[in-house]
């Protein structure tokens, strides 16, 4: 059996504003297809889509899901993020690999390395 990764989906209460907003941090477009109940987020520099799904109840607690966004600039990255509207949760790791761990306006977290960093550490 070979599985391919299709798209990552994240629960929202309200897709469309969150889709819109992860599309602007990767320079990517929305598709709405289904009146705003299972939005996409596909091209810029997105390797797979995005989805965002109209769920009545968030499942609470921390998000068990997250991307992990690499940059080679990432402190640059982490400062226009927050800027965009992301909000700063921690900076984590240690000298050899670190990262800074966020939220998007809707509280899910992600995390932004180093490009070099993370290419390592796979």
């Amino acid at each position: 059996m070979a599985l391919t990764l299709g798209m990552i989906t994240t629960d929202s209460t309200d897709p469309a504003p969150l889709a819109a907003w992860w599309a602007g941090q990767f320079g990517a477009e929305v598709d709405d297809p289904y009146g705003g109940e299972f939005v996409f987020v596909r091209g810029g520099s997105l390797p797979v889509a995005l989805a965002f799904q109209k769920v009545d109840d968030p499942t609470p607690g921390k998000n068990r899901l997250h991307l992990d966004l690499a940059a080679s600039d990432p402190a640059a990255e982490v400062e226009r993020l927050v800027a965009a509207g992301a909000t700063m949760v921690g900076r984590r790791g240690e000298e050899g690999f670190s990262w800074v761990t966020l939220k998007d306006p809707a509280g899910n977290e992600f995390c932004v390395a180093g490009a070099d960093e993370a290419a390592a550490e796979l």
